[in-house]
């Protein structure tokens, strides 16, 4: 018999154990599942983007569509103002980036990590099942039903 072993990765939940059960009711006994947890991320999530990482976020969208806003009321009131309409125009742009960025990392440094900290950092878990080449289609479909995230198969 030709054997072979199915990787598929699951979050924390019911449906795992479900699975490893289906699994098991199908034959495969418990010294061919193997279950690994993988390790949570320790470090604080960084708020700047450095040249080797970005995640996607950025920071100066908010301030970058306050200042044009800001600028364009600074410039029509500046025409009443001593100094002109150059000068509160880039003024109350430069206050509308200000106040745009400042927008933007409070939501990043306290409302999201707030939200991550409620969600949990539940980690995948890495699910290894060997069996035989006849199993391995019926033992897929059963990840499959159970929500796996993925599955891959190796012989």
């Amino acid at each position: 018999m030709i054997k072979l072993q199915l990787f598929s990765t699951f979050e924390s939940n019911i449906f795992l154990e479900m699975a490893i059960t289906s699994i098991e009711k199908k034959g495969i006994t418990k010294e061919n599942i193997f279950a690994i947890p993988l390790d949570n991320r320790t470090d604080e999530h960084r708020v700047f983007d450095s040249t080797h990482r970005s995640d996607g976020t950025s920071l100066i969208d908010i301030g970058m569509a306050l200042a044009t806003a800001f600028s364009v009321i600074g410039a029509s009131i500046g025409f009443k103002l001593a100094w002109g309409p150059i000068y509160w125009g880039l003024i109350s742009a430069f206050c509308g980036f200000v106040i745009g960025f400042a927008i933007r990392i409070i939501n990043e440094k306290v409302i999201k990590k707030k939200k991550r900290r409620l969600k949990g950092n539940q980690s995948d878990i890495i699910l290894i099942i060997e069996c035989e080449e006849t199993q391995a289609e019926a033992i897929e479909k059963i990840l499959w039903n159970h929500y796996a995230l993925g599955v891959a198969k190796v012989k």
